[in-house]
């Protein structure tokens, strides 16, 4: 078992924090009338974009696709009351610009992502997050790019982790069994 760190340090004024993770990496965290650092709640947004970003760039690679520019948009619904305020929805959604992108390898990428290898994605969706993963494919030039889009997978809430497992072979072992669909 693998064991993560992280030392948060009061260093005003009122709520500002350094923080520094196992790996030595340090940030300011702040609260909104400080400003001078993220709110660590945002830091999970953040989490969940770069977990998914590094699984889907990877798989695609993997897949040989010639990808031009990617970007992972993460937008969260945080509920106000009662505390604490927890985020309720996350839609995840994979922007992908390439000439010839495959939508089958961008649906595979983000589906292998949501249910088998990102933690983030699993820690979230184990509570009461509902996360919707989607794409856009925009192919060609600017001008008259042909344009992707779908919802991939929802995942959550109170989804343990071994069942996003369970889930993933499940749907490896259709797409085995029935190559044409």
């Amino acid at each position: 078992m693998a064991v993560k760190t992280a030392r948060a340090r009061h260093i005003g004024p009122d709520l500002r924090l350094e923080v520094e993770t196992g790996s030595g990496h340090r940030l300011v965290l702040d609260t909104a009338t400080g400003n001078a650092g993220p709110r660590p709640a945002e830091l999970l947004l953040v989490a969940q974009a770069g977990c998914t970003a590094m699984d889907v760039v990877s798989i695609l690679a993997k897949k040989r696709q010639v990808v031009e520019r990617y970007e992972v948009e993460v937008v969260g619904d945080q509920r106000d009351d009662p505390y604490p305020h927890v985020y309720t929805r996350i839609d995840v959604v994979h922007h992908v610009e390439g000439p010839a992108v495959e939508e089958a390898a961008v649906r595979r990428a983000i589906e292998l992502s949501a249910t088998k290898y990102c933690t983030v994605t699993a820690q979230l969706a184990a509570g009461v997050t509902e996360i919707h993963h989607r794409y856009v494919i925009r192919r060609g030039a600017a001008e008259t790019a042909e344009v992707l889009e779908g919802e991939v997978v929802v995942t959550g809430p109170g989804e343990s982790p071994d069942e996003l497992g369970r889930r993933w072979l499940a749907a490896t072992a259709e797409r085995e069994s029935n190559p044409a669909a």
